[in-house]
C-alpha cells in the first residue's frame, strides 16, 4: 500500500469544530494560565471550568497543573479527581464519570490526524471513561475509545481500543536485568 506524499502546507482542518466563537477561545486561552497555577483553589478550578461551559459534579477535585484544551467539550461526574500534570486534550467532547481517579501526567488524547490524508487533516474521536474507573500515572487514552465501568488502567499504559467494565489493563513488563 502506497501512502500519499505530506502536503503540511494545504491542511485545512476540514471537520474539526472548535465549538465556542474565537472570543470565547481567546478568553479560555488568556484564563488557561491561571486556571493551572498552583495557588488556585480546587473549588476555583472547578468554577472556571464551569464559567467556560465545562459540565462538572459535585465535590470533584482538579488539582494545579492540569490541561485542558475546551472546557465546553468536558464533562465529569460527582466525586472525582484529576491529578496534578493530566492533560486533557479535548478536541472532541471526553467524558469521565463519577467517583473515577485520573491520575498524575495521564494525556487523555482526542485528537489525531489521518495518515491517510495527504493533508494531514484531523481524524478525532470522543472519550468516554466510565464510573470508579482508576487511569495510573502516565497512561495515555487515544482518541475514539471509551473505559467500562469499575476498569483499571495501569501506569505508563496506552489504550488504544475500548476497555470494557471491571477490565485490568497492564503495561508490559521487562524481566532485563532480573533474575
Amino acid at each position: 500500500m502506497t501512502h500519499p506524499q505530506l502536503s503540511l502546507g494545504e491542511f485545512t482542518g476540514a471537520g474539526y469544530d472548535k465549538g465556542r466563537p474565537a472570543s470565547v477561545q481567546v478568553a479560555w486561552l488568556a484564563v488557561a494560565p491561571l486556571f493551572r497555577a498552583w495557588f488556585v483553589p480546587a473549588r476555583i478550578r472547578v468554577a472556571i471550568l464551569r464559567l467556560f461551559g465545562a459540565q462538572i459534579g459535585d465535590a470533584v477535585l482538579i488539582r494545579h497543573g492540569v490541561k485542558i484544551h475546551w472546557p465546553w467539550k468536558l464533562s465529569i461526574g460527582d466525586n472525582t479527581w484529576v491529578g496534578e500534570g493530566a492533560w486533557i486534550l479535548n478536541l472532541e467532547p471526553v467524558s469521565i464519570g463519577s467517583n473515577s481517579c485520573v491520575s498524575q501526567d495521564v494525556f487523555l488524547c482526542a485528537g489525531s490526524h489521518s495518515r491517510k490524508s495527504r493533508t494531514f487533516e484531523f481524524d478525532n474521536g470522543p472519550i468516554v471513561i466510565g464510573d470508579g474507573v482508576w487511569i495510573a500515572a502516565r497512561s495515555t487514552i487515544l482518541r475514539g475509545t471509551s473505559v467500562g465501568d469499575h476498569s483499571v488502567i495501569g501506569a505508563n499504559c496506552l489504550v488504544t481500543s475500548d476497555v470494557p467494565a471491571s477490565s485490568i489493563v497492564r503495561a508490559p513488563v521487562s524481566s532485563i536485568g532480573r533474575p
